[in-house]
């Protein structure tokens, strides 16, 4: 496979409306513009914003927390993971950071600031779905804080970390937000390429001992030491937090690990060595908003991640060019998008045009334009047919027009059949095809041409040389193996010459 491709496989997003409106639902999104409609001149908050502790048990009622426990999006329940005023002071702090709600600090310590509606809050019923998919991008932000901050009540010894004004002093904490933000960033790294994989598409959620084991076990590691085991229960755990803040935003569909696990095993859970109740350690998966919010994450830090959809408007050299970097899924997907936006015959044409070159990516070109051409129907015909003299596309349009049934296919002339199998199997080098593939159609090409390398080492194309060098090592048979590479020299020396 060429190394300047991509490792990370093209996401499939749902429709930015879809998203949208996705987005919108989410629990903790939802709560942040119900208080935003509710704050008013009479709200009143403390020096950093927050809502004063009078204010907070009301804004729960409005939220219908009350003072019940609760946790995520559903209806509030006691699972010990926090109460209605908790909840209510979360969202309050997403909607000021988001812009939902201009607050006016109050100037002294015993003063209570003002509220009045922020600009944001108009694009939650009068923005189109990029102005809202923002909103929930920089709520995602505010929670990704939240999910690496220390959780202070878990600190022993707390009076150590205070300053002697009984703030946290941050030098005495053992804690360092960069590498916390690297960790997380690795996992939902990890759990993006796992939703994006072709033939998984995100359907399965992913095991939560699988994800944090990612992070923790060396690649290179046989059986894992009682040292990474441990180190492995400590990121589940870690994980396991992480993720029951990350739900209400919508990234992420979680099930948490089964607390009696704990009690079972001890403090932490240990990583199950089988899949025998796998799920009781905790399961996850990305939602389609999630993909699309740890997506956008990675773009913004440079990170290549491509989705199907991004080249439906390119040029169809771009689109030939591109497909290289898609798994077979994805590259029909995405040429299904660019042919949806084009007449077919016009299409056709475009694509037989971007097919010709002879540079090191047109052979894989032509591939895909074949297979392009196969989704065009019989739309395509006519301007197949006007190529059938072309020495670069010719070959090609017989085999397209054979394998479409097409009447009055013309024979091709003798040099445009050993042309098109080094071009072909070019193309296939390209698109790293495994190798017993191609080493059947090697072999195939052999055995259906007597003298193949004879004729073959005299072709006029680019790729001849490195084609029967390939060949040579591909084929099962030792004496046409070595004929094979006979040919490359007098190849590469008739080019030299």
């Amino acid at each position: 496979m060429p190394e300047d491709r991509p490792i990370l496989p093209p996401a499939r997003l749902h429709s930015e409306v879809d998203l949208a409106r996705a987005a919108l639902a989410t629990p903790l999104l939802t709560r942040a513009v119900r208080l935003a409609r509710w704050a008013g001149p009479d709200t009143r908050v403390g020096v950093g914003g927050e809502l004063v502790d009078e204010q907070l048990s009301v804004a729960a009622e409005v939220l219908g927390l009350g003072g019940a426990k609760g946790h995520g999006g559903g209806e509030a329940e006691d699972d010990g993971y926090g109460d209605g005023p908790a909840y209510a002071s979360e969202a309050w702090r997403i909607a000021v950071d988001t812009g939902l709600v201009e607050v006016e600090e109050p100037e002294d310590d015993g003063d209570a600031g003002t509220v009045s509606s922020g600009d944001n809050l108009a694009l939650v019923t009068g923005g189109g779905p990029q102005d809202v998919l923002g909103l929930w991008l920089d709520a995602l932000d505010v929670v990704l804080a939240d999910a690496i901050a220390p959780v202070l009540e878990d600190i022993a010894g707390i009076d150590d970390i205070l300053g002697e004004d009984g703030t946290i002093d941050f030098e005495r904490l053992d804690w360092d937000p960069e590498a916390e933000s690297e960790f997380l960033d690795g996992v939902l790294g990890n759990l993006y390429l796992l939703t994006v994989s072709e033939g998984r598409a995100g359907e399965e959620p992913v095991p939560l001992p699988v994800l944090a084991a990612s992070m923790v076990v060396p690649d290179d590691m046989g059986e894992p030491t009682d040292d990474v085991l441990e180190q492995v229960s400590e990121a589940m755990m870690r994980l396991d937090d992480q993720f029951r803040l990350l739900e209400p935003i919508g990234l992420v569909e979680y099930r948490p690990v089964d607390e009696a696990l704990m009690a079972e095993e001890g403090e932490e859970p240990v990583p199950p060595v089988d899949d025998e109740d796998v799920s009781r350690y905790g399961m996850v998966k990305l939602t389609p908003l999630g993909l699309y919010g740890v997506r956008a994450r990675m773009l913004e830090a440079g990170v290549d991640a491509p989705a199907v959809g991004d080249l439906a408007d390119k040029a169809a050299d771009a689109l030939l060019d591109g497909l290289a970097r898609f798994p077979e899924l994805s590259a029909r997907a995405e040429t299904e998008q660019w042919l949806a936006r084009r007449a077919p015959v016009e299409a056709a044409r475009e694509l037989l045009t971007a097919a010709k070159g002879a540079d090191a990516g047109a052979p894989l070109r032509r591939l895909y334009c074949q297979q392009a051409l196969t989704l065009v129907g019989p739309y395509a015909e006519p301007a197949v047919r006007a190529v059938l003299d072309d020495p670069e596309l010719g070959g090609l349009a017989r085999v397209w027009l054979a394998e479409s049934g097409a009447a009055d296919v013309p024979a091709p002339p003798e040099p445009m059949i050993f042309w098109l199998a080094i071009d072909t199997i070019a193309a296939q080098l390209d698109a790293a095809e495994e190798p017993e593939e191609l080493q059947d159609l090697v072999e195939g090409l052999v055995g259906r041409h007597s003298g193949f390398f004879e004729a073959a080492w005299r072709v006029d194309h680019p790729a001849t040389a490195t084609v029967l060098e390939a060949m040579g090592r591909l084929h099962r048979d030792k004496k046409a193996a070595k004929d094979a590479r006979k040919a490359a020299f007098k190849a590469r020396s008739r080019r030299g010459s």
